[in-house]
Order: C-alpha cells, then structure tokens, then sequence
C-alpha cells in the first residue's frame, strides 16, 4: 500500500477532519445582496433540550414537556430540540404531537427555535448513508410540522455510547475510526458532500433550512465547513458557526470567521459549567487543561463576549443556544446529578443574556 496514502489516512483519523484551505469562503448566492443593509440585532438565549437528556449526570432524562418548563422558569426565550429518542425522534413526533408541543411552547411564552439532527454521512457503507438521509428527511417532516426553520446538521457524527458508567464519547470514536482508516479523506468528504446535496433538496421540499456546524469529525475548522456549504451551493444549506468548537478562539480568529457566515447564520451554541467567583461574577469552571498553555483562551467569559460582538457586526438576529453536552465531574465516586445540571443552565442563561443585551 502507498505510503503517503497511509500517511494522509492516518493524519485524517488523527484529526477526525478534512484539512482544507481558507479559500472561497463566501457564497454570492446565499450572502445579501450587495449594499443591502442588515436589520439591528434582536438576539435571544435559548436551551438546546440534550441538556436535560439524561445521558450525562445521574438520574432520568426530562420529558420535552417538563424541560420547556424548566427553560421558562431559568429564563430562556425558547428551547432547542435534539433529534433523539426521549426528545425528537421523529419516529415520536407525528403531526399531531409537534402542533400539541408548538402551542405548549407559545403557552409558556416560548420559541421553538430549532431541531437539531444527530446524521453522519461519512459511512463506507452505502446503506447506512441511505439511512441516515432518510433519518434527516422524517427530521424535516417533524421540523416543518414544528413551524421551525433551523435543522442543525453534521457531515460526520460518531455518536455517544450509553455506557452503565454513564454517557461516552470515546467508544463510539474509536467504531468511527476503525470502520474509516482504509479510505482517503477526499472519499470520505465525497461522500458527506451527495448526503448533504440530496438532502438539501428535501430541505427545499419541506421548506426548512438546514444548518451545518462546525463539528468534528470530517470538518476541522469553520474553514471547512464553508467549503462545503459552498461545493453543495443551495439556498437550503447555511452555517452554524459555533465559538466554542473554534480551535483558535483569538478575537482576529473570531471575527475572520464570524464575517465569512455573514448572511448565512442561522444558530449558534454555546456550552460551559459555571459558578460564580468571590466578586459574584459567572465564570467558566470546566477543566480545559487539556489545551496546555491556552486553557485560559477556553473560558467562556473571555471569548464568548468577542463572539457575540462579532455576531453583532454581522447583523445576526438568531439564538444563542445552550448544551451541557459533555462528561460531568464525578463527586464522591458517583457523577454529579440533575440538580448540577440544572445550576449550570441557570448561570448560562444569566451569563449569556448579560452579554446579548449588552
């Protein structure tokens, strides 16, 4: 076998991404017409609902019913809800039940502002692609019923193993990995690129947008996810460009990547676990040593400012949406429950809003 091969797969799996260079990152037919002014910003904080999914904290997940009240009562404008089961599989979500769920959220004084799909078009095997475009498209059906626009979407996905020790994301990286290390980058990009043209013209038929984030694997860095929403070029796929999953949080990394969605932005998350310091001011307590030297650069106070400042430049009026979405801490031999969970939402929602609303 062709040593340089291996060495890009290797590189490839090491990275779980595409490498790619920042070029051609704007689309003309998706941005504003030239000269065409931006609205001023009206931006909202949002719980995206795999929050309160039970996968990573001790104890039952919350039905969708019981977590938009609970988005009510820490003061979020509205909740985010992910395409898996106990949530919005759309397998759960007939008709009837998203009109019945659209008018408890109104009830509540609530947006129902997005559905968020757990797809993974990167698969060497050409059925489990055609599942997951079907997947995608029962998730549009339920979006449009939904009266929501945004379908957040992944190229690749790996997913998260329920494991008796609780939710991991290693198990399932290492199954990516290995059912991928034979085939090229580009093959893998290929075939993430078909999912996403196909279903970009289901998009199109259920009249929802579908928003591709800057997540790993296949996708690197934001630069490559503008590379593929511009290589599908459909009026149907915009950007979910997400700060916390930058690997350079700089405010020059930010803003570059910030004016390249311009006109394009449809949703943005947001993550963190968070207390307040001696002077009562919401800070970011996760552990990021794991970035070395730029741990500091990883806290949520100091970069999410500068984002929100830059969403502002470019006209951005969507939410902010809040995940806890990541292995929790474990106290006295046991992993922390509902009620950590339930702290952090609180503190993020106070946070983020303070930061919107300037």
């Amino acid at each position: 076998m062709n040593t340089a091969s291996n060495m890009n797969r290797r590189k490839f799996l090491h990275n779980t991404a595409v490498g790619t260079a920042a070029v051609g990152l704007s689309s003309p037919a998706m941005t504003l017409m030239a000269g065409e002014p931006y609205k001023k910003a009206v931006n909202k904080v949002g719980l995206y609902s795999i929050t309160f999914l039970g996968v990573w904290y001790k104890g039952d997940a919350l039905t969708l019913d019981e977590m938009m009240i609970k988005a009510r009562d820490f003061g979020y404008d509205g909740i985010e809800i992910d395409g898996k089961r106990p949530h919005g599989n759309p397998l759960d979500m007939p008709t009837t039940r998203c009109k019945e769920l659209k008018k408890k959220a109104a009830d509540l004084g609530l947006d129902i502002y997005a559905v968020s799909a757990n797809n993974d078009f990167s698969s060497p095997v050409p059925e489990y692609r055609e599942c997951q475009i079907v997947y995608l498209r029962e998730l549009m059906r339920m979006t449009s019923d939904l009266g929501v626009k945004p379908l957040r979407v992944f190229l690749g996905w790996p997913g998260v193993t329920l494991h008796p020790t609780g939710g991991r994301y290693d198990i399932a990286r290492e199954s990516w990995q290995q059912a991928h290390y034979q085939f090229e980058p580009k093959q893998i990009w290929d075939w993430c690129r078909e999912g996403l043209v196909e279903s970009a013209r289901y998009a199109g038929d259920h009249g929802v947008t579908l928003a591709l984030q800057n997540h790993k694997p296949v996708i690197n860095d934001w630069t490559d996810m503008m590379r593929m929403i511009n290589e599908v070029d459909s009026p149907h796929l915009k950007a979910c460009l997400d700060a916390p999953i930058m690997d350079d949080k700089s405010p020059e990394s930010i803003k570059k990547a910030a004016q390249a969605v311009k006109g394009i932005q449809m949703l943005t998350h947001f993550g963190g676990e968070f207390d307040r310091d001696a002077s009562g001011k919401i800070v970011d307590t996760q552990d990021h040593s794991d970035h070395g030297d730029k741990a500091a650069e990883q806290q949520a106070e100091k970069y999410l400012p500068e984002f929100v400042k830059a969403m502002n430049d470019i006209g951005y009026e969507g939410y902010y949406s809040y995940e806890l979405c990541h292995p929790l801490p474990v106290v006295n031999g046991e992993k922390v429950g509902i009620d950590f969970v339930e702290k952090n939402a609180k503190l993020a929602c106070e946070m983020m809003k303070g930061f919107v609303q300037g």
